[in-house]
């Protein structure tokens, strides 16, 4: 570790190697789900191996991250940073995200009438794939996707890098897909849009999984890119809308539609100003969940953080809401870490506020933690007593969760042009 210093290189190393051991386990359950009757047996050991090894390596880098932090102004091991606008985002594609379609220079323009460049969005991929070899995009994709539903599924590897979908609004531009669990599709391969390539930006498009709520799994869209930036965009699904796989993440004025477990992965991601809708479940008796945040060691720099946002019942749900159960989040690994700061909670918010996992027990040592809620179901007098549950964090606690202290966004932020805030709000 002679070559890492600190601030914003420290939290690269922890994101990398919190995503690596996510990634390990992301495998590591594929495998469980797989209904192939290969041998798995040494492939399971193998990864079970490098997972443990990737979490020693992760232990012994916090050890002396924590070391070198000594300044108050740190974090967690990281940087609060008092800028408006998080650095992580330049000035050129502040413009892409701020300006009107027409004054985008795009690389490519997908209309399924023919008028653009392509017919497909997987084409237009493919073709800013072989600019950005060739050196011509100038180091970021831009792809105008038209109005227009698009049934495809979309693939952005790890290679591909930069890549920003543009689209003409919510209800307009609409990708959709249906895979699911009960199709034979894994959680992870279910997704209808799959962004893992880092810098990954998301504006003005709809991401749908339409397999419907009686097939289990089924992801609208997959995140695991790095500094990534999704805005005013729609996701919609049932279960598992939302995978928010690893690493960094930025959500702002995005709405989120689903039943269980619809937010959920372990990146470190900040949900701003969006809209979070709990749908019907396919039968009476049934719960919704809004989040299942998956972090496995303290280590990992990773949790769902829900800052002045409206959580609600949808159009669906609303008038027989009270028929149904819905909790804020269940943790779905043992360190699981999520938090609502400063935003609106409706009525169909169950009292309890959050419900444990069928056989789990990772209650004392997940941190769940609200800040400031507000509407009829933000009161936490009704809350759970768990020892890892805090009814109201701390103002120094809550500013750890905001943009600027819980993923560096000043650091990367203002260069992809996103509105964003940077600390507390008021």
């Amino acid at each position: 570790y002679s070559v890492i210093t600190y601030g914003h290189v420290d939290d690269d190393v922890q994101t990398w190697l919190s995503a690596a051991l996510t990634n390990q386990e992301t495998c590591l359950e594929s495998l469980e789900n797989d209904k192939s009757k290969v041998d798995k047996g040494l492939m399971e050991t193998s990864a079970k191996n490098l997972s443990q090894f990737i979490s020693n390596s992760l232990s012994l880098f916090m050890m002396t991250s924590r070391a070198k932090n000594t300044n108050p102004n740190v974090v967690g091991g990281r940087r609060l940073l008092s800028d408006d606008f998080p650095t992580w985002v330049s000035g050129t594609e502040r413009k892409l995200l701020e300006g009107s379609v027409d004054e985008l220079e795009a690389h490519a323009v997908v209309a399924l009438d023919g008028s653009g460049t392509h017919k497909s969005i997987g084409e237009a991929l493919g073709l800013v794939a072989s600019l950005e070899e060739s050196g011509t995009t100038g180091g970021r994709s831009v792809i105008h996707v038209k109005a227009g539903t698009y049934q495809e599924y979309i693939n952005i590897p790890t290679k591909q890098k930069n890549v920003m979908l543009i689209g003409d609004g919510l209800g307009k531009t609409i990708i959709v897909g249906s895979r699911n669990s009960e199709a034979g599709w894994t959680t992870y391969q279910s997704a209808t849009v799959a962004a893992m390539g880092d810098g990954f930006i998301a504006r003005d498009i709809t991401f749908v999984n339409s397999a419907g709520p009686a097939k289990q799994q089924a992801v609208a869209l997959r995140v695991g890119a790095d500094k990534s930036v999704i805005f005013r965009c729609s996701i919609v699904g049932y279960q598992d809308t939302l995978y928010t796989h690893s690493k960094r993440q930025f959500y702002r004025e995005t709405q989120i539609y689903g039943t269980v477990d619809f937010i959920f992965g372990n990146s470190a991601v900040v949900f701003q100003n969006c809209d979070i809708f709990a749908r019907k479940p396919a039968s009476t008796g049934l719960k919704n969940f809004v989040t299942a945040q998956g972090r496995s060691s303290p280590d990992q720099n990773t949790g769902i953080s829900i800052h002045n946002c409206k959580i609600s019942a949808a159009s669906d749900l609303a008038p027989v809401k009270s028929n149904y159960e819905t909790y804020l989040g269940r943790p779905w690994k043992q360190y699981s870490r999520t938090v609502v700061m400063q935003s609106y909670l409706d009525e169909s918010i169950n009292r309890a506020g959050w419900s444990p996992w069928a056989g789990g027990s990772a209650l004392k040592t997940l941190y769940y933690g609200e800040y400031l809620n507000f509407g009829p179901g933000a009161s936490t007098s009704g809350r759970v007593q768990w020892p890892g549950y805090h009814a109201s964090i701390t103002s120094t606690a809550a500013q750890g969760f905001t943009v600027g202290g819980f993923i560096s966004g000043n650091l990367w932020l203002p260069s992809t042009g996103v509105s964003f805030d940077s600390g507390l709000i008021g």
